[in-house]
């Protein structure tokens, strides 16, 4: 997972069965050999400033101070409250 000097969004890598959306692309993108640009609405134009990825799922923090979670949902690991599904796009 990588940030750009404008603060976007960029992920490379494969993601297994049990991760789906975990390289935040949207459904059936599951392995991805460069680099590539998240899509933006997510963001809602605000710039990323720290990221974190992990096995399951992946986090953004915006300038201002939004956090984006996407990946597997189970178990609250994304924050979202109630809605544990999981997540296959950048989400606040």
């Amino acid at each position: 997972l990588f940030i750009d000097a404008e603060g976007r969004l960029s992920s490379c890598g494969k993601a297994e069965d049990w991760t789906p959306g975990l390289l935040g692309h949207g459904e059936g993108v599951r392995r991805l050999n460069m680099p590539t640009r998240l899509p933006s609405s997510p963001l809602g134009g605000e710039r990323a400033v720290s990221v974190s990825a992990g096995g399951g799922n992946s986090l953004a923090l915006t300038a201002d101070g939004a956090v984006l979670a996407w990946g597997k949902g189970d178990s609250g690991c994304l924050g979202h409250g109630e809605d544990l599904s999981d997540q296959l796009l950048p989400k606040k």
